[in-house]
């Protein structure tokens, strides 16, 4: 199945070119929504309605590791459904929601990007469905890297290519209820709120592009919204592009994801890693290349969702979900 990373790395311009998609003639709709007081949920390990100095903590273990640092896995959970080509994933108490791009595939394989649809997928601690969301709207389908702030999930849909255009969504996960929040002239990988400052994080295309929006009090984004090309933050990091996003706290986020590298003429490997990142600065704090791959595809870990939370005895906890369609949740601890 083509995938955002294969599509960046042959149909882009070279490395350090920018360019966008036309401006958008629809005016911008801002709904509002309403922040709550961060929330501790039942334990630190399963919420990220922790408290921030417990979030530090996970910070703390995971800048710790380095590459070779073991990883221990400790369980596998086969997903009983057909899940597409998955992007995201957030574990809230003992269910994982996970956000995911059904790709229309013609019987003469004949790729459409301009059909499909985009799920957000409730599933238990034993891999069985609980609710499929649909995310988007015509062709702006393809879901984001997804966060969970205490009280809402936060996913973007869009079109699937680069600089195209995107709707940034919040998912009440108690009522199931999703609400457009604003829309961007930008394809949007991964979203996520920064508590601390009430501000969304956004990743372009292959993370190319940092972007910030500033939330009121009344969670409205601040307009009028500027252009991208205003907006851009250029990210200085190049070894993995980013598919997943986790806010830690304490100004940090934490990104995964890969990167392919190929020698002309021989064989390509994809390398997967984990990166914090300073969001006041918009700079890397702590790089780790994850050195998993699947037993059942080859793909590396880090290729499509991941969540990180704290284990009994302060370890770290990881949850990957590699394979496209028939996959497998593989828990590590490290």
């Amino acid at each position: 199945m083509p995938d955002r990373r294969n599509f960046l790395k042959y149909s882009l311009l070279p490395a350090g070119a920018i360019c966008f998609s036309p401006l958008w003639s629809a005016p911008v709709q801002l709904l509002a929504a309403t922040p709550q007081p961060d929330k501790k949920g039942p334990s630190q390990a399963t919420d990220s309605r922790a408290p921030q100095s417990e979030q530090n903590t996970l910070s703390q273990r995971l800048k710790r590791m380095n590459k070779t640092t073991p990883w221990n896995l400790v369980q596998e959970i086969k997903v009983s459904f057909k899940t597409f080509h998955c992007q995201g994933m957030v574990k809230i108490d003992e269910d994982f929601w996970v956000s995911s791009v059904e790709i229309n595939q013609p019987a003469g394989g004949v790729f459409d990007r301009t059909k499909g649809a985009g799920h957000l997928f409730k599933i238990d601690a034993s891999g069985n469905l609980l609710a499929d969301l649909t995310i988007g709207e015509g062709s702006i389908y393809h879901p984001s890297g997804i966060d969970f702030d205490g009280t809402h999930i936060w996913i973007a849909a869009a079109e699937y290519r680069p600089d195209s255009q995107a709707i940034i969504y919040k998912v009440d996960p108690a009522s199931k209820q999703i609400k457009e929040v604003f829309r961007w002239k930008d394809h949007i990988g991964g979203i996520a709120r920064n508590r601390a400052t009430n501000t969304l994080h956004g990743i372009s295309w292959g993370s190319r592009r940092f972007y910030q929006w500033q939330l009121d009090k009344k969670g409205e984004v601040r307009a009028p919204l500027p252009s991208p090309a205003e907006a851009a933050i250029i990210n200085p990091s190049y070894y993995i592009d980013y598919q997943d996003n986790q806010y830690l706290g304490g100004q940090e986020m934490l990104y995964t994801g890969l990167s392919v590298y190929r020698k002309p003429g021989g064989n390509s490997i994809a390398l997967g890693g984990v990166e914090i990142v300073d969001l006041a600065k918009n700079q890397p704090l702590h790089q780790v290349p994850v050195q998993l791959w699947s037993p059942v595809t080859g793909a590396v870990m880090t290729q499509n969702p991941s969540f990180f939370e704290l284990a009994e005895g302060d370890r770290i906890r990881a949850y990957f979900m590699p394979d496209d369609n028939e996959s497998t949740i593989f828990v590590y601890e490290a």
